[in-house]
């Protein structure tokens, strides 16, 4: 089970991460072979796609993100926990509700990452 309080301590980093804007610092939560689902990766890319697959791949989509949403800003309303996993979820820019489910594995790095909006 992960501790609540490392829970809250991954979010407080990663929310910060991106509301600066540094793209290392958002990666460096990730494995190197992260797997992350979004419905906003065709929005951002144009192509039929949902997923990204690795960390080069996803540093790519990101940077891509960041500089099309220069005003993007999380702010986050409640961190759940799980066995091997938890789920962030908060308020973004567009006053979207998102939760986002993030799988650690080795390391404490995320393997997997799942993206949801209302």
């Amino acid at each position: 089970m992960i501790n609540p309080d490392d829970a809250q301590a991954f979010a407080r980093e990663w929310v910060k991460a991106w509301n600066d804007h540094d793209l290392q610092a958002i990666l460096a939560h990730y494995a190197d072979a992260i797997v992350f689902h979004s419905p906003r990766i065709r929005l951002v890319t144009g192509q039929d796609v949902d997923v990204v697959r690795g960390k080069a791949a996803l540093g790519d989509y990101w940077n891509k993100a960041l500089s099309q949403s220069r005003e993007l800003f999380f702010e986050v309303d409640q961190v759940l926990t799980g066995s091997d996993a938890i789920t962030i979820i908060y308020t973004n820019h567009r006053q979207q509700t998102v939760a986002e489910t993030f799988v650690f594995g080795d390391g404490a790095k995320v393997v997997l990452s799942i993206a949801t909006y209302a």
